[in-house]
């Protein structure tokens, strides 16, 4: 009874887990409805709310202001609206930093997460993994030693918060491994072990 029933969870927390994250995407989504005027709402000219209809009205709308971004008159228009925002007091420093975050993390251009590392932390003698963010910059780069990163040392299961630390680049091991792959370690806490890219193709 024992070996059935550790194979009947085996196969549905994994499942359970999975419709839990995307039923809390997919609500999040469809709060956007509430941002509509009163008549506007389903529930006005229905009488009945719809789910789902305010996820499906995200993601249009998401699409769509990336295609207006991508024209000649739109991204005028997106960089008027940016520096409206960046002349408002208060809104300017947050807007600006929650920006320069996004634009760093999602460009395909750039480096910040891009490589999984091997770092000895929280003291010499233990590893853990970590993740590649960039070079120290600013009056930071004056005081720590040439060649130093910046790296991100998540936390298991929740790697959504962590670390940020400098490390010399020679302290650092690059790692034969995806992000997601080190992601996916990370969340086991080590249950899951990542296979190498070399070994993936065999």
């Amino acid at each position: 009874m024992k070996k059935y029933f550790i194979t009947g969870l085996l196969i549905w927390i994994p499942l359970v887990i999975t419709i839990w994250v995307l039923k809390v995407i997919f609500d999040a989504f469809d709060q956007s409805l509430l941002l509509l005027p009163d008549s506007f709402q389903t529930e006005h000219w229905l009488g009945v709310h719809i789910p789902g209809l305010g996820a499906i009205l995200t993601i249009v709308i998401i699409f769509v202001t990336g295609v207006f971004a991508t024209n000649f008159f739109g991204a005028r228009l997106i960089q008027l609206w940016h520096e409206i925002l960046n002349r408002i007091p208060v809104v300017n420093s947050i807007y600006s930093s929650v920006k320069q975050i996004s634009d760093t993390l999602f460009s395909s251009s750039g480096q910040a997460f891009r490589k999984a590392l091997l770092v000895q932390w929280p003291h010499e003698g233990m590893w853990t993994i970590a993740f590649l963010t960039g070079t120290p910059g600013g009056d930071v780069a004056n005081y720590v030693p040439p060649g130093s990163v910046s790296v991100y040392v998540p936390t298991t299961p929740n790697p959504t918060g962590g670390y940020f630390v400098v490390v010399r680049k020679d302290q650092v091991v690059e790692l034969d491994m995806s992000v997601g792959q080190a992601l996916k370690y990370i969340i086991s806490m080590g249950v899951v072990p990542p296979q190498s890219k070399s070994n993936l193709g065999k």
